[in-house]
Order: C-alpha cells, then sequence, then structure tokens
C-alpha cells in the first residue's frame, strides 16, 4: 500500500502508474486541486486519484484496476455534470479530458468524436464543412456527458435530440472489455447508452450522424430580449407560437439579467429581463418572413437576432458562465406552459438573487417528439419542454441565497411539471427523481444494467440499480 502526504491509505497506484501513457495525480502531487475540479465550483471532493488517460487502453487499464482492489470509480468527460459526479471522495477518476480527436467524413456525413471533446471541438470540425450535430447550448459542455443523458439544443426541433442522431459508440464495460455498441452489434446496451446515463460503461468515442445547416453552416440567431414585467405576456405569446413554427426556427425562453458587457447595450447592463434566444438553420432566402413575427412582437428592448456561424450562437454564453462558479440546479419537464407556472416564472424571475441567476425552458418538440418514448432510454418524448432553474454566483459565500432561491422556485413550479427532469439536470436527489426521469424505460434499463454492470461498478452517477440488486 502507498500513503499519500494525506495519510490517505491507497491502492497501489504506483502499479497503474507504469501501465498508464497518461499521468496519474495523487493527493500529495503537483496539480492534483487543478485536476479534482469541476465546473460547479459548489462541488469540493477529493479523489484518491486522478487518471488523466490518453488512449482507450489506458480507461481499460483503470477499470481493471478499480475492480481488482476495490476501488471506487469516477468518469469525467467535461466536467459539466450538475452534481459534480466525475469526481468523488476516495474514488479514482477516470479523467478523459485529453482524448480530444475528431474526424469529419464529408462524404458520409458524420463526425467521430473522442469523449474528452466538448462540443466546441465538435462544432468545429463539423461547421467549416456546413453542418452540424445537435448538441446542446453552451460549447464548453462535454459531449459524453450531454450525449449520454439524451442532448437537447438548438437544432433539437429540426433534427432530433443528440441521442437520435448518435450512430455508434465505442465503449468498456465494467469487466474491463471494449466494444463497440451500434444498431447491429450490442444494440440493447446501443439503446440504454441513448439516454441512460453513465451507468453502463466508459464511452471512449461517438460517432455521430451529421446535417446541413443554414447557408454553409452560418444561422441566424441570437437573444431577444423584453422587460421583466413583460414575463406573464411574453410566455403566453411564445407558448402558443412555437409549436406553430417551422422547424428550421426554435428558441429556447429564459429569465435573466443583461450581463454588464458588450455585445448587450450599456443602457440594459444588470436589467432584469425575459427573452428568447432564437436559433434559424433554414435558408437564408425568405428569413425575413420567418423571423418577421418574433423580431415585431411587443417591445422588445433589444432585437440582437443576426447572422452567425452556427458554432458562434453555441459559444455565446461560455464566456459569462466560466469554470469556478458556484451552481445550485433545480429541474423538471413540462407538457406545457401553464397559467399557474407563469404566475410562478413571473415572481421569481423578479427575484432573480444574483447576475448569473436564471431560467431556461428549453424546447422538446419537432423531430425530437416525434420519436417514439421506447425507441431510446431519454423517455420524454410528448413534447413540451425541459426545464432547468440555476442559482449562479462567484462567491461561495452566496451559496445559501442562490441554492434557496432555486429550491424555492423549484417547489412552487412543480406541481405544474410533468413530474420527472432531465437527467442532465439532476444534481443528488436520490433514485425516486432518477426512476421519474425514465418513465416506463426504467425497468429495461436496469435488465439491460444487471447484464452489462451486475455489480453496479458505475455507480457515481444518476444511478440505474441493475434488476438483481434492488434497494435493501
Amino acid at each position: 500500500m502507498t500513503i499519500t502526504s494525506d495519510g490517505l491509505a491507497t491502492a497501489p497506484y504506483d502499479e497503474l502508474a507504469a501501465a498508464l501513457r497518461g499521468d496519474l495525480i495523487l493527493p500529495d502531487g503537483p496539480g492534483y486541486d487543478e485536476a479534482r475540479a469541476v465546473y460547479n465550483g459548489m462541488i469540493d471532493k477529493r479523489p484518491a486519484a486522478v487518471a488523466r488517460c490518453r488512449d482507450t487502453a489506458d480507461v481499460v487499464a483503470c477499470v481493471r484496476f478499480g475492480r481488482a482492489h476495490g476501488v471506487e470509480l469516477a468518469v469525467r468527460g467535461g466536467g459539466h455534470n450538475a452534481g459534480g459526479l466525475g469526481v468523488w471522495d476516495d474514488a479514482l477518476v477516470i479523467d478523459l479530458s485529453l482524448l480530444r480527436g475528431t474526424t469529419v467524413s464529408p462524404d458520409r456525413r458524420t463526425v467521430r468524436a473522442d469523449a474528452g471533446c466538448t462540443w466546441a471541438d465538435v462544432d468545429h470540425a463539423t461547421v467549416a464543412f456546413g453542418m452540424a450535430t445537435p448538441s446542446g447550448f453552451l460549447a464548453s459542455t462535454g459531449v459524453a456527458g450531454l450525449t449520454l443523458g439524451g442532448g437537447i439544443g438548438y437544432l433539437s426541433r429540426r433534427f432530433g435530440l443528440t441521442v437520435d442522431n448518435l450512430l455508434s459508440a465505442d465503449v468498456v464495460l465494467a469487466d474491463g472489455t471494449f466494444v463497440t455498441a451500434d444498431q447491429d452489434s450490442h444494440s440493447d446496451l446501443f439503446w440504454a447508452l441513448r439516454g441512460g446515463g453513465g451507468n453502463f460503461g466508459v464511452v471512449t468515442s461517438f460517432t455521430f450522424r451529421c446535417h446541413d445547416i443554414g447557408e454553409a453552416g452560418s444561422i441566424i440567431g441570437g437573444p431577444v430580449l423584453y422587460d421583466i414585467a413583460d414575463t406573464a405576456e411574453v410566455m403566453r405569446w411564445y407558448r402558443e407560437l412555437l409549436p406553430s413554427l417551422p422547424e428550421e426556427l426554435s428558441g429556447w425562453f429564459g429569465v435573466m439579467t443583461v450581463p454588464p458587457a458588450p455585445p448587450f447595450p450599456e443602457a440594459l447592463w444588470g436589467r432584469k429581463v425575459c427573452g428568447i434566444v432564437w436559433c434559424y438553420t433554414g435558408s437564408h432566402v425568405g428569413a425575413d418572413m420567418v423571423l418577421e413575427a418574433i423580431r415585431t412582437y411587443g417591445s422588445p428592448l433589444l432585437v440582437g437576432l443576426h447572422e452567425m456561424p452556427f458554432n458562434v450562437l453555441q459559444s455565446a454564453f461560455d464566456g459569462l458562465y466560466p469554470a469556478g462558479l458556484q451552481w445550485y440546479w433545480r429541474a423538471d419537464f413540462f407538457n406545457e406552459i401553464s397559467d399557474a407556472a407563469i404566475d410562478v416564472h413571473r415572481e421569481y424571475g423578479e427575484r432573480l438573487p444574483t447576475a448569473h441567476s436564471t431560467m431556461h425552458l428549453y424546447p422538446i418538440d419537432g423531430a425530437a417528439a416525434r420519436v417514439p418514448a421506447d425507441a431510446t432510454a431519454f423517455a420524454y418524448r410528448d413534447g413540451g419542454w425541459a426545464g432547468v432553474i440555476v442559482g449562479v454566483d462567484p462567491d461561495p459565500a452566496n451559496a445559501d441565497l442562490i441554492s434557496g432561491w432555486a429550491r424555492d422556485y423549484w417547489r412552487e413550479l412543480h406541481p405544474t411539471s410533468a413530474g420527472g427532469a432531465y437527467v442532465n439536470f439532476l444534481m443528488s436527489e436520490g433514485e425516486d427523481r432518477v426512476k421519474a426521469a425514465y418513465r416506463g424505460n426504467y425497468d429495461r434499463l436496469a435488465q439491460i444494467k444487471d447484464r452489462y454492470d451486475p455489480d453496479n461498478t458505475f455507480h457515481i452517477n444518476q444511478n440505474i440499480r441493475p434488476a438483481s440488486r434492488p434497494l435493501t
């Protein structure tokens, strides 16, 4: 056994270090605090070791080491997970951040992305060919985490969720073996990976279908903002308008504070607003007619619609939300935006506690809603919205303030919801919330978990228990 300077008795990590091409970082080594940090600064976990893997063989070595020595395994891709589940006290962190390769096939209209990629990496590779694959709303988000949870984003109305465009995945299983899962090989695993999170193995690469968007990858998008006092009026208009729009046009609704920085007009800096961030991916010929209704409705404070490469819109908010802020999340799915819900949004929008705190409603509509609920592990296909309330601030002293606002907001809003929440937005909220996230797909997921990870090796996640190991 090796003893670190913290007095932590560990497995023989020198053996693992010798087996890796990447670096193994221990608590007494340089860079440990940096290596254990994740996107959410509210998370402060002290793993036994962090393995920065350089290839699939390194991942295999880590999984086999963890199993052989009874060491907990945590898996980190982009590190954006709401609950910080990419790290864990006394665990071996399998850090995939060095696996950053992308390969685009313009002829096949596909992109292969390693599990350490962010969506900035993928967008950079695909937009150069006038294409994109559906992803999320922040370019700094990791490909692996977003994909495995489902993948709701700007392109969902037109092209479906990220998982609807996943063609195959390379996976290191709990026994250390390596497989490729697709519709023809390990099809049950492939079904589970499309929304079932990191429960079934360590995915080391993904291959996605790509689509032409806009004009050679250029779209028309940006925010249209209104005074916070207009929240109820704008939400009623938005809930009726969105289903009638062509699927090339999508927009998410939010309550927020205008950042004190360009390109926002200085006169609006610090002002509480409601608004919709739009993304139009159709032909620019005739776009003015499509966009007229959203440009002219109501009394907007700002109409920020511009032509831009898709990856510019995708990364527009990254600078406002750097890694290390304090985050507290609460979330639900909503089949409708009811009048009762609008009353709650109006009240808590006016009570935004800090400049970074916000609420977003992301549409699950069009192509995403036409996929049967049992076609993938992602079950919420009825149409509607994925909602998220986030209390955010740089100062740890405000942790109680932002978490209290988010909890109170969610408590009043939850009765208007569909019951469950997008698994990528859950913090550590218990097994009932995980089950609610998967609806009728949960039992099938538990059976597949039993086949591929019967010992629940991968449980530092939104955990799906193996069917043969019920809660005791």
